[in-house]
């Protein structure tokens, strides 16, 4: 799925948060859409009261006051609800909400504390916190109907401060029945007073997801290039769950976290049982990765093992455990029934192997930039099998 499209800016100097419209709308209306339009030609010049146009064709010469971008490269994908922001430095159009997926997030900074070997975001030493802030509070208003899920992201969301605070408070108040999901390392909440403001904005559906990649702090601080982040992620999952917040715990697959894995599950038995969820995750091939790809490519059929040894392990202690990003074909049949379809729709990829696959629709494939480097065990299963990898027989 295209989620970005590019064309020339006129008529705006700061960047345009709007809801898309592919038709005319009555004024009142219009105060916060972008039409959308192929050309100008047999259309009524009346764009009183419109945010933003976004014009496919070029517009040269006519006398238009409403901000807009025209000889945009695509609008197919733009389509009436979606929320975008118009860049007026480059013309980029930006889709920041789409109501028909179940996979939009809030992206809050470029910025982190830490810079992990396998990152798929690189952060970026940029004064982004207050804009992106000011852009999110403005999509939380446009987005409708209310996701069933909205994932919060960055860089590190905590790095915001009282802003995020600002931005989860407006969540439970414009749309409480929506399950946030915060992606963040967690080191914050070593501070009790973070925390504990962060529990008190109270809202009903929230969780984060935090990153614990070792059983000692030499190895996940080695990882996530950052001293002292181990001791600060375990002392911040206590304070979380002093708070009563649901807590995730992430694990990326690679030649480093594989090796102890089993030690960590049974680390994280021993010391944080408290977690609602563990989370399995194929490396994802972008970002840092392909650069670091001699110190952490290891086929996941090689992992197999302690994969499954540590699942099981967690599931005797009664942690819910999923699986994503890596195929069926690759994963232990036992396995099958803990895989998850990718996080993100728009990322989804199959080879054309896998047309003759049985079981291609219960399968997330891969991400479409993980194309270069592949599992030797990736090919189609051709006998259809339940969850458990059992042989179906009509």
């Amino acid at each position: 799925m295209r989620l970005h499209t590019a064309g020339t800016a006129r008529g705006f100097r700061k960047p345009l948060v709007v809801r898309v419209t592919t038709e005319q709308l009555p004024n009142s209306e219009r105060k916060h859409a972008a039409l959308v339009l192929s050309s100008l030609e047999g259309v009524p010049n009346d764009f009183r009261g419109y945010a933003a146009l976004i014009i496919q064709s070029k517009v040269d010469g006519q006398s238009i006051s409403t901000p807009l971008i025209h000889s945009v490269r695509d609008i197919d994908h733009l389509s009436s609800g979606h929320v975008v922001v118009m860049e007026p430095l480059n013309g980029f159009i930006r889709t920041l909400y789409r109501p028909e997926s179940q996979h939009n997030t809030l992206f809050v900074t470029e910025r982190c504390n830490s810079n992990c070997l396998m990152c798929s975001q690189p952060p970026t030493d940029k004064d982004d916190i207050a804009a992106l802030s000011e852009r999110n509070l403005k999509l939380i208003d446009l987005m409708s109907p209310a996701p069933e899920y909205l994932c919060i992201t960055g860089g590190e969301p905590t790095l915001l401060g009282d802003r995020l605070l600002a931005i989860l408070g407006k969540l439970r108040d414009v749309m409480p029945c929506t399950y946030v999901h915060m992606l963040t390392n967690g080191r914050r909440f070593a501070w009790a007073d973070f925390t504990s403001d962060l529990a008190g904005v109270r809202h009903p559906n929230f969780s984060v997801g935090i990153p614990l990649y070792a059983d000692h702090a030499t190895l996940h601080d080695y990882i996530v290039q950052a001293r002292g982040a181990f001791d600060q992620t375990i002392l911040g999952l206590h304070q979380l769950a002093r708070q009563g917040v649901e807590i995730e715990i992430r694990i990326v697959l690679h030649a480093l976290t594989a090796p102890r894995l089993v030690l960590l599950a049974e680390y994280i038995c021993r010391n944080v049982t408290f977690v609602d969820h563990v989370s399995f995750m194929g490396m994802e091939h972008i970002g840092y990765v392909p650069r670091n790809m001699s110190e952490l490519w290891i086929d996941p059929v090689d992992y197999q093992e302690q994969l499954e040894k540590s699942v099981a392990f967690l599931t005797r202690f009664g942690i819910n455990v999923r699986i994503y990003n890596l195929q069926l074909c690759v994963l232990k049949p036992s396995l099958w029934k803990y895989s998850k379809q990718a996080i993100s729709d728009w990322k989804n990829a199959y080879g054309e192997v896998c047309e003759d696959c049985t079981v291609r629709d219960r399968c997330g494939g891969f991400f479409q930039w993980s194309t270069k480097q592949r599992s030797r065990g990736f090919h189609a299963i051709p006998i259809k099998r339940d969850l458990n990898g059992m042989e179906l027989t009509h």
